[in-house]
């Protein structure tokens, strides 16, 4: 007959056997005597004579008893023990699953993909977890607690036993990682951290918790890394900020002695940071902290500012203090996080508009700055990152550009600018702060005095060609509208004086027709030489223009009363009475006064003071001035500021009318609002006024169907 010849299954089984005692030899630690390559080749006989299944069930029996035995001896083991013993027999099992898949490879690469049977080394796996592991899951869980506990409790453990153990549970399956340690270690872990927080709490002060807050999180961070499965860091990281930092978050921050206050009262920057570091883990951490951190800036800024100071400077210095040491607390403790820039922001804006003055002392400190050339040529760019700072906090800055505009005009008009690059810059970043409307009249009046500078020289040469003067005088010309002139009364000036100043009349309005010139003396200045002193010396004494009016009037006699003066020279009351203080109360005291003080009066008696001694032969004679306005000329400059308001306002109005032709009231306040922020901070009511003065003048009208609605009229 023709046919195959079948397996032999006595053959069979007797392969199965010796494979059997094989796999009993690897169990025993005994592989070396072994000849893996004859085993291989068995175990391939056996699945190509289709004796799989005979195979695979029998290695799983084989598995299955020796997992048995193993499982009584290590239940056996006390409990100090029980766990060290069962990782060590874990890692024997691993070992001889993986030799005994080599012997097998052929059946896993074959027989169990046919099948969809479990791999061998995976079979070795899954019958441990369930022999072994699941036996004794309640004493497993309980052993990786145990040494859980004891080593936040301050005793040393076996880390590299415990991350063996809880490596052995993550290779049984993430789900047994998960049930038999993660799930019970977290909450141990919270029931662990309730209590130790709430007893902290009660006994540290923030400092205090905070750094073993932080100890605690480095040793879990630690723990995490060296003893347990990667994926527990979050849930355990998380659940410890929310027991130690997030629970308690109120209380720290309102501690009395220790808290979030205190640390900022007692710079204790170190405390800080980690407060910063600790509170930004946790949801809505931050917020507590940027909200007492703004009100105590805050509380500060208003009490300084609301301090009587009379140096100008002194009050924008102590601003800028303030200012530098809370940005470099946010450097050093807060990252310069933007949340606490934002609520540092809001702190100053608050308090620098608390005190209306803080325009006008912000264009002093710039004035006394920019005046000093050696401060001036230091550190313009530092000065200026500064001054823009407090700028850019003023709600009002219309009226810081009134008066810069005034004492800009000082500066020109008197040849004290430190530097005109400086001047230009200053005023090109103003120009980027708020945009050419905010300083074309500034630019206005640097022209000026270029274009001034241009025409004396061309004046000059004029009079070179004509009949010779004694006297040489320079005219600066000013634009109407740019510069804050006002109409000044006009004194009387000495004859020679008046000759010079209709001699340039005649000559500028000759070179320029349809122009008009209105003297300005209460802005000028002049070299006055003087030789009738007894020291024989001759001085040059550089004084202003009503000082020098004044001065002259001692060459026809050596004594004169105050109302003679008065009489004499028409210079208003307030100028002339500064005038004369400077001349008799001040440094260089050209005069002489009866009776003493400093004050002047109307019965006061001055006379030339023959005696007077000085080292220089050029004295600069500066007016008296007031460092700041009085309460009058600031109320008269409100009210000037006021008016300008109102034409600022009406051409906001008639400008979005234009480009909408149609608003209602609502939407046309609001957007009046938002485009006259960047100068002040329009009151709705005072918009209110200017659009029925708009339609009063026909410039909008009311819709006939709502009168609410706006209609631009063209």
């Amino acid at each position: 007959k023709n046919g195959a010849v079948g397996p032999d299954p006595n053959n069979a089984k007797k392969m199965w056997e010796n494979l059997e005692r094989a796999i009993f030899q690897i169990f025993r630690k005994n592989a070396a005597q072994l000849s893996f390559e004859e085993l291989y080749r068995t175990a391939y006989n056996l699945v190509t004579q289709r004796e799989g299944e005979m195979l695979y069930n029998g290695l799983k029996k084989v598995f299955s008893d020796y997992l048995t035995v193993l499982s009584d001896n290590i239940g056996s083991c006390p409990e100090e023990t029980f766990l060290s013993e069962l990782v060590s027999k874990w890692t024997d099992h691993q070992t001889c699953s993986l030799m005994i898949r080599d012997i097998l490879l052929y059946m896993d690469r074959v027989y169990v993909p046919q099948k969809e049977r479990m791999p061998v080394y995976d079979m070795g796996l899954h019958l441990f977890k369930v022999i072994v592991v699941n036996r004794f899951s309640e004493r497993v869980t309980a052993a990786l607690l145990l040494q859980v506990s004891n080593e936040r409790s301050g005793e040393m453990i076996d880390r590299h036993l415990l991350k063996n153990a809880t490596q052995m549970l993550v290779d049984l399956g993430r789900d047994v990682y998960t049930q038999l340690f993660e799930k019970p270690m977290l909450e141990m872990s919270i029931n662990f951290y309730q209590l130790e927080s709430q007893s902290l709490i009660q006994t540290c002060s923030c400092s205090e918790y905070l750094k073993k807050a932080e100890t605690r999180l480095k040793e879990e961070h630690q723990r995490v890394q060296q003893c347990f499965d990667l994926s527990s860091e979050t849930p355990l990281r998380e659940m410890v900020e929310r027991e130690m930092i997030s629970t308690h978050r109120s209380t720290l921050l309102e501690m009395t002695h220790s808290g979030f206050v205190a640390m900022l009262r007692d710079d204790r920057v170190d405390d800080l940071r980690r407060m910063y570091n600790l509170f930004k883990r946790v949801p809505l951490g931050l917020d507590g902290m940027r909200t007492k951190l703004r009100d105590y800036v805050q509380e500060a800024g208003v009490e300084l500012v609301g301090r009587e100071e009379k140096d100008p400077a002194v009050f924008v210095r102590n601003l800028l203090d303030l200012k530098m040491k809370y940005d470099q607390l946010l450097s050093s403790s807060f990252s310069d996080d933007k949340v606490f820039i934002h609520a540092l922001n809001e702190a100053f804006e608050h308090f620098v508009n608390k005190n209306s003055r803080s325009p006008e002392y912000l264009s002093l400190f710039i004035d006394q700055n920019m005046r000093d050339k050696k401060g001036c040529e230091e550190d313009v760019e530092t000065l200026f990152d500064k001054v823009l700072m407090l700028f850019r906090y003023m709600q009002e800055k219309d009226i810081f550009e009134k008066y810069y505009k005034q004492h800009l005009a000082k500066r020109l008009l008197s040849g004290r600018c430190a530097s005109d690059d400086a001047e230009r810059n200053l005023i090109s970043r103003l120009k980027l702060e708020c945009g050419h409307q905010f300083t074309s009249k500034l630019e206005g009046m640097l022209n000026d005095m270029r274009t001034s500078a241009e025409s004396n020289e061309a004046f000059r040469r004029h009079c070179a060609q004509g009949s010779g003067r004694t006297i040489e005088m320079s005219v600066h010309v000013l634009t109407t509208g740019f510069w804050p002139t006002q109409t000044a009364p006009v004194c009387q000036l000495p004859a020679e004086i008046q000759q010079c100043c209709d001699h340039f009349k005649s000559y500028y309005l000759n070179k320029h027709t349809g122009r008009r010139i209105n003297w300005q003396l209460n802005l000028g200045s002049a070299d006055v030489k003087c030789s009738a002193f007894d020291s024989g010396k001759r001085h040059e004494l550089n004084v202003s223009t009503y000082v020098m009016v004044t001065l002259l009037q001692f060459n026809q006699k050596a004594t004169f009363s105050y109302q003679e003066l008065l009489t004499c020279t028409a210079i208003p009351v307030n100028d002339l009475k500064r005038a004369l203080q400077t001349l008799a109360c001040a440094k260089y005291r050209i005069l002489s006064k009866e009776p003493k003080s400093k004050e002047i009066n109307e019965d006061d008696v001055f006379t030339f003071n023959a005696g007077f001694q000085c080292q220089l032969l050029k004295v600069k004679i500066g007016t008296v001035a007031a460092t700041k306005e009085t309460v009058e000329q600031t109320s008269e400059t409100r009210k000037r500021v006021d008016e300008d308001r109102k034409h600022v306002i009406e051409a906001t109005l008639v400008r979005i009318m234009k480009s909408r032709k149609t608003c209602d009231h609502n939407n046309l306040v609001a957007e009046a609002i938002t485009q006259l922020q960047a100068r002040f901070s329009p009151n709705p009511a005072l918009i209110k006024v200017r659009i029925e003065s708009l339609i009063e003048r026909d410039y909008i009208e009311r819709s006939s169907t709502d009168r609410r609605v706006y209609n631009y009229l063209a």
